[in-house]
């Protein structure tokens, strides 16, 4: 919760600001869905960080590490997320 809601939107607003998102729940959404691969709430119930598992809450701080560092491109995972929501075309 930390990284989505307070670290993560504060780099995106100084240090990161090529990422395509800024909003805490924008973060939540891309990770949340990726660790899922699909739309989070159609495997977890609401509230997630209640429901996760062990596991998914340790992919969901590695993922966030990993975006942090640039390691993932957040920018695709966005794409992606929104693609299982059916807001944009997958990429041909």
């Amino acid at each position: 919760m930390e990284l989505t809601k307070e670290i993560m939107p504060a780099l995106a607003r100084t240090s990161h600001t090529s990422w395509p998102v800024r909003n805490d729940h924008c973060f939540q959404r891309i990770v949340l869905d990726t660790v899922c691969r699909g739309t989070w709430y159609e495997h977890i119930a609401r509230p997630a960080y209640k429901h996760l598992t062990r596991e998914q809450a340790v992919q969901a701080v590695a993922l966030c590490d990993d975006i942090i560092s640039g390691a993932v491109d957040l920018a695709q995972l966005n794409r992606q997320s929104l693609n299982w929501r059916g807001k944009i075309s997958a990429p041909e």
